[in-house]
């Protein structure tokens, strides 16, 4: 969503700001087991393969759906307004083979030493 940026602080009492690499507990429950800012750095690439008209979350949702042997996609929401959002990445267009390549590029590149084998 953009929420996060390179720049955002956490607060003291935030597990994201005390454990970033472990410290605390498995470094799986924060950031997904990603370097905060390798994260944010790969969010921002990936933002750039949305689609026009089309917002880097409804972007991952598309991708979710065109994966095989994925039926269903139940993803969060805060408010009627992302759930609305959500549900509008359903009736995008099939992401084409280049922009599905460019997300495993991306995932291949910065993403799939820090944390596949825990997959």
């Amino acid at each position: 969503s953009g929420k996060y940026t390179k720049d955002t602080v956490f607060g003291p009492e935030d597990h994201r700001t005390y454990n970033r690499h472990g410290e605390a507990f498995d470094q799986g429950e924060t950031f997904s087991g990603i370097d905060y800012a390798t994260g944010v750095a790969a969010a921002a690439e990936f933002a750039e393969l949305a689609p026009e008209g089309a917002t880097p979350a409804q972007t991952a949702l598309r991708w979710i759906i065109q994966q095989p042997g994925v039926t269903s996609v139940i993803p969060g929401a805060r408010s009627v307004e992302q759930a609305r959002a959500n549900a509008a990445a359903a009736a995008l267009p099939p992401l084409p083979q280049s922009t599905l390549d460019a997300v495993r590029e991306l995932y291949d590149r910065s993403i799939r030493a820090e944390v596949h084998d825990r997959w």
